[in-house]
């Protein structure tokens, strides 16, 4: 189907990595591969994804690898194995991911694999701004905290690659801060994420055994 007018085709442009490498020491279990309605956690992230117009995704594995995998084996998405997972910094998933990537894409979202409870509205808000504007760094915010998903655009992942531990992403944000465009929302569902037995407990959705 021909895309509307004034609407690019997103997903020839726009990437994702999904950072589902974890090991899930907090929460006790596999937590990528936990149920979530009908389907698992990180399976509902890739299916927002993909239901937001993005096609190339890669999620990137390392601690509970084969449950990721089969988790998402149904869906449209590539699977990047991150060998120095153990060290428990997101850089290199991040780096792994991206590495994965096409050389056509000029941006990709940078996508927790525990965050089930993001839209698809604030993926098409932050695909829009990126078409709108081309900034190098598009962040979602709630109420002036930043959240994920967010946007990076290829012109800074040279730098992303360049990075080592124990520098974090975090790190990369508040050094880039000035060039940040940050797209405000009314939903804290970009400050979620599920970390211990007790978010899931609180966040799964009703029905999920």
């Amino acid at each position: 189907m021909p895309s509307e007018p004034n609407q690019p085709d997103l997903q020839y442009q726009i990437g994702a990595v999904v950072l589902a490498a974890g090991e899930s020491r907090r929460m006790g279990e596999p937590k990528m591969n936990l149920p979530w309605g009908n389907t698992t956690v990180v399976a509902r992230v890739c299916e927002v994804l993909l239901a937001s117009g993005l096609e190339e995704i890669r999620v990137v594995t390392g601690g509970g690898r084969e449950h990721v995998e089969t988790a998402v084996q149904h869906l449209s998405v590539q699977t990047v194995f991150n060998p120095k997972f153990a060290d428990q910094n997101m850089i290199h998933s991040l780096q792994t991911g991206i590495a994965s990537l096409s050389q056509n894409l000029k941006a990709t979202l940078i996508v927790l694999g525990d965050q089930p409870q993001v839209e698809a509205d604030t993926i098409r808000r932050l695909t829009q701004a990126f078409q709108e504007s081309s900034g190098s760094l598009i962040v979602p915010s709630y109420h002036n905290r930043r959240g994920h998903p967010w946007l990076v655009s290829r012109s800074l992942w040279p730098e992303i690659f360049s990075l080592r531990p124990p520098s974090t992403l975090r790190d990369f944000l508040n050094d880039h801060a000035g060039q940040i465009q940050y797209i405000n929302l009314d939903t804290p569902t970009i400050l979620k994420d599920l970390d211990t037995p007790e978010d899931y407990a609180r966040e799964r959705p009703q029905g999920t055994h």
